[in-house]
C-alpha cells in the first residue's frame, strides 16, 4: 500500500510537470532577460500591428527534416517562429501564422516555389531546404526568400517591414531635389538633344534601383513649395534653393517626414564641366560645393562646405599621369566594421563603400537632438581646403594631411527639430530697382508655421554626391545585346538601404537592429587578444632582428676575395650566432605564449563546466535540505 501510494505520488508529479509546461506555453507572458532584449518586440512593431485593418496571413516554410541541415539553421528557426508567435499574440487576431514543412514533390514545396521561395543547399549531403516566409493580405503578396543566421539581429525589422509593405498598395512617392543629372535626360530633353545631335545620357543606376520601389517625383529648384503627398524627400547637391524651398523644407522635417541630404564640398561632376582657364585665374568651378546652412545650423549640423576630408589609411590607389599606382587620401575606400555602424539597417551589412573628395559631419557642441554617425574614417584623417586640390598631385595631398581623428562622413539625425525660420515663412525676393517684373502675390497658407517637430523627426545627411554615379559604383557591360550593371562596392546597397529605411513608415524607423542570441565568450576573447597582442609584438621583434641580419649578409656576399669565394670575419661569424641563438630562445618564448594561453582558457573552461554541471542539482539539494528541515520541524 505504501509502496503504491509512492507510485502514484510520483505520477501525479509528472503530470503536474506536464501541466506546468503546457500552461506556461500557454500563458501570453514573457520574461526577456537577454542584455539587448532580443526577444521582445519593439514599440514601433507593436504600434504598426495595431494599425492593420484587414487579416494577415504568414506563412513560415521550413524543411526541418532535410538531411545535413546545419545546427545554427534548426536553431535560427526555432528563433523566427518564437518571434512569429510574439506577433501573432501583439497583432490580436489581425495575423495568423502557419509553419509549413514542404517535403519533396508535394504540393507544398511546389507552392514555396512557386511564390518565389530560394531552396538553399544543405552543407552535408547537399540536400535541397526551404527556410523562406510569405506573407498575404486579400491580393497582396510578399516574401522573403530565404532566411539566414547571419543577419539574426535585424530579424524584427525584416519581419515588421514585410507585413507592413504586404498593406501598401501603391508605390511611395519619393520627392527628389537635385543640381546632378541622377535621372538622365528626360523624354522632353531628348528629342530637343536627339535635333541637336546630342547623345542622351541615361539615369544612374541608384535612381532605377530606388525607382522599383518609389514613384520619383522631381522638384525643381526654383519651386516654392512640395508637392503635399510625398512620403520622403532626397535633396541631393542642392543649388540656387529659393527661400521658400527651404523653408518647405523646413517644415516637410518638422512634419515628420523623412529627409535624405547628400551635400558636397567638391562635386567631380561640376570639375569636369568647369572651364580650366577660370580655374587657373583663381575664379574656381561653379556649382562644385553645396551648402543649406540656414537649415544645418537649426539641426545642430557642423559642416564646412570649403574643406574634404582626407585617410591616409583609407587612401584609394588611383593611376597617376605617369602610369604609376599612387594613393589618393581623398578618395575613401572605407571597408570593415570599424568604418561602419553596426546597430543601423542602413549600413550594418556593407562591406566596402567609396566616397570622392568627400567633406565631414558633426554634432554641434550641447545639441539636444540624436546624432548617431553611421559611416565614419580611420583615426588617421585630417582635412584640408577644396581649392587646394585642383591641381595637386596625389603625393602632395598626402604629405598636406594632418591626422585629427575619426570623421563622420554619413549620419542620422532623429528627436525633436527646431525650425530654421522662426518668423514663419519668407517673403519673396523683390525684383531689382527699375525692374518692369510685376511684383508677385504671396500665397498664404491656413496651416500655421511648425515652430517645432511634432514627434520624432528624421534627417539624414552625407558629406558627399558622387558615390551616386556609376562611375564610382558599377561596371557596365553588354550582355546579350542589354547593358548590364555589375556592383564594384556598396554605394548602391547603401543608397538603396537608406533611402528605402527612411521612406518607410515611422514605426519603421524606430526598430533599431539587434544583437544576436549567439552571445560570444568576451573573457576568452580578451584573454586571447592580450595574448595575441604580446605575441605579435615579440614576432615583429623577431622579424627586425632578421632584418638586421639578412642586411648584413647582403653586405657580406659583396665582399668576395679571391676565387669569388665569400670571406666572413669571425665578428660577423661571432654575430651570426648570436641571432641563431637569439632565434631560437625567441621561438621558446613564443611556444611559452601559446602554452600559457591555452592553459588559462582551459582552465576557464573546466572550471564554468564544472559549475553548469553542478549548480542544477546543488540548488535542488540545498532547496531539498530546506524543504525537509522545514517539515520535520
Amino acid at each position: 500500500m505504501k509502496f503504491g501510494s509512492k507510485s502514484l505520488a510520483i505520477g501525479l508529479l509528472l503530470v503536474g510537470l506536464i501541466l506546468v509546461n503546457y500552461l506556461a506555453s500557454s500563458v501570453p507572458v514573457r520574461v526577456d532577460a537577454t542584455a539587448e532584449s532580443i526577444y521582445s518586440l519593439s514599440d514601433g512593431t507593436r504600434r504598426m500591428l495595431g494599425k492593420i485593418e484587414e487579416p494577415v496571413a504568414v506563412d513560415l516554410y521550413f524543411s526541418k527534416d532535410a538531411s545535413g541541415l546545419p545546427i545554427a539553421y534548426k536553431n535560427y528557426a526555432a528563433r523566427v517562429q518564437e518571434m512569429l508567435r510574439q506577433y501573432v499574440r501583439a497583432a490580436r487576431g489581425k495575423v495568423t501564422l502557419n509553419v509549413i514543412n514542404p517535403r519533396p514533390d508535394t504540393p507544398d514545396e511546389e507552392k514555396a516555389t512557386a511564390a518565389g521561395l530560394t531552396p538553399q543547399v544543405a552543407q552535408q549531403g547537399g540536400e535541397q531546404f526551404f527556410f523562406g516566409l510569405i506573407v498575404t493580405q486579400a491580393d497582396q503578396q510578399k516574401t522573403i526568400a530565404a532566411f539566414t543566421p547571419q543577419r539574426e539581429q535585424f530579424l524584427e525589422y525584416d519581419l515588421s517591414k514585410l507585413i507592413h509593405s504586404v498593406q501598401q498598395l501603391d508605390k511611395r512617392k519619393l520627392g527628389l531635389i537635385t543640381s546632378l543629372p541622377l535621372q538622365g535626360t528626360s523624354p522632353q530633353e531628348m528629342q530637343m538633344m536627339m535635333m541637336m545631335r546630342r547623345q542622351p545620357q541615361p539615369s544612374q543606376t541608384v535612381m532605377t534601383e530606388l525607382e522599383q520601389t518609389f514613384r520619383i517625383v522631381t522638384v525643381e529648384s526654383s519651386a516654392n513649395e512640395l508637392p503635399s503627398d510625398l512620403d520622403a524627400l532626397m535633396v541631393v547637391h542642392p543649388q540656387g534653393l529659393s527661400p521658400k524651398l527651404q523653408f518647405a523644407i523646413d517644415q516637410f522635417v518638422l512634419g515628420g517626414k523623412p529627409v535624405f541630404l547628400a551635400l558636397d564640398p567638391s562635386s567631380q561632376h561640376f570639375k569636369r564641366q568647369s572651364n580650366p582657364q577660370q580655374m587657373m585665374m583663381g575664379g574656381g568651378a561653379q556649382n562644385v560645393t553645396s551648402d543649406l546652412p540656414s537649415l544645418l545650423g537649426a539641426y545642430e549640423i557642423s559642416y564646412d562646405s570649403q574643406k574634404v576630408v582626407g585617410d591616409l589609411e583609407n587612401a584609394t590607389q588611383v593611376q597617376t599621369g605617369g602610369g604609376n599606382v599612387a594613393r589618393f587620401p581623398v578618395w575613401l575606400s572605407l571597408a570593415g566594421r570599424q568604418s561602419f555602424n553596426s546597430k543601423s539597417m542602413a549600413t550594418a551589412q556593407l562591406n566596402s563603400v567609396m566616397f570622392i573628395e568627400s567633406g565631414s559631419v558633426s554634432q554641434k557642441a550641447g545639441g539636444s537632438l540624436t546624432f548617431t554617425p553611421l559611416v565614419e574614417t580611420s583615426s588617421q584623417t585630417g582635412d584640408m581646403p577644396s581649392m587646394m586640390l585642383q591641381f595637386a598631385q596625389p603625393d602632395d595631398v598626402a604629405k598636406q594631411i594632418t591626422p585629427s581623428g575619426k570623421k563622420t562622413i554619413a549620419a542620422l539625425v532623429t528627436g525633436k527639430f527646431k525650425t530654421a525660420f522662426p518668423e514663419g515663412m519668407p517673403a519673396d525676393t523683390p525684383p531689382p530697382a527699375g525692374s518692369n517684373e510685376p511684383k508677385k502675390e504671396e500665397k498664404k497658407s491656413d496651416a500655421p508655421a511648425l515652430k517645432e517637430s511634432k514627434g520624432n523627426s528624421t534627417l539624414f545627411v552625407i558629406a558627399d554626391t558622387d558615390w551616386l554615379f556609376d562611375d564610382y559604383s558599377v561596371r557596365k557591360f553588354n550582355f546579350f545585346g542589354q547593358t548590364a550593371a555589375q556592383p564594384i562596392n556598396d554605394n548602391l546597397a547603401f543608397a538603396a538601404n537608406t533611402v528605402e529605411f527612411l521612406g518607410g513608415s515611422q514605426d519603421l524607423i524606430s526598430i533599431r537592429g539587434k544583437g544576436t542570441s549567439l552571445r560570444p565568450f568576451d573573457v576568452v576573447r580578451k584573454m586571447e587578444a592580450e595574448a595575441q597582442k604580446q605575441y605579435q609584438s615579440k614576432l615583429t621583434e623577431l622579424d627586425n632582428r632578421l632584418q638586421q641580419v639578412q642586411t648584413k649578409l647582403s653586405e657580406l656576399q659583396g665582399k668576395k676575395g679571391e676565387g669569388n669565394r665569400l670571406v666572413a670575419t669571425p665578428e660577423m661569424a661571432k654575430a651570426i650566432d648570436d641571432f641563431q641563438k637569439q632565434q631560437a630562445k625567441m621561438r621558446g618564448e613564443r611556444r611559452e605564449i601559446r602554452r600559457a594561453l591555452r592553459e588559462d582558457i582551459d582552465r576557464l573552461e573546466n572550471r564554468l563546466l564544472v559549475l553548469n554541471l553542478l549548480a542544477t542539482p546543488l540548488l535542488v539539494g540545498v532547496f531539498g535540505f530546506w524543504f525537509y528541515r522545514n517539515r520535520k520541524k
